[in-house]
């Protein structure tokens, strides 16, 4: 990424940190879970991915696909998880397979919209970490699980 092309990207960021602060206040795992998924956003966009949708609903399925993203020619379904604390359990342990059950037939849905032939597909977890004061801490989990 370029000097000006990661400039831009770290302006928009702060930009859009300070808006979604002046959303009328929720239920604070509302707060934390909607700020990880912006701050996985922009995670990603420096990694390389390119983002095509952000919290995607088929509108027949329940549930929701987080991001979804393009890395190498590989289109990514993304599952953020974001915590305050690792004292109980590790975000990425939240997405049991209930939850991958769901994310598979929602990316079926997805991927069944594409024009054109099979497109190489994966399943990310993101895990994200706002502990105490402390920068944000990312944990980027590729082919966590599969399509079985």
């Amino acid at each position: 990424m370029s000097l000006f092309s990661s400039a831009r990207l770290h302006l928009f960021e702060k930009f859009a940190v300070t808006a979604a602060r002046r959303r009328p206040a929720r239920a604070s795992h509302l707060d934390t879970g909607r700020r990880g998924e912006l701050a996985a956003f922009f995670y990603l966009r420096r990694q390389g991915y390119i983002v095509v949708a952000r919290g995607w609903r088929s509108g027949r399925l329940r549930g929701d696909i987080d991001l979804i993203a393009w890395e190498n020619g590989v289109l990514c379904f993304v599952e953020v998880k974001t915590r305050t604390t690792r004292d109980v359990a590790t975000a990425e342990a939240a997405v049991d397979e209930d939850k991958r059950r769901i994310l598979r037939r929602l990316a079926r849905s997805y991927l069944r919209q594409l024009p054109g032939g099979e497109v190489p597909a994966r399943f990310d977890i993101l895990s994200i970490y706002f502990e105490n004061e402390n920068a944000a801490e990312f944990e980027l989990f590729r082919g966590a699980f599969d399509w079985a």
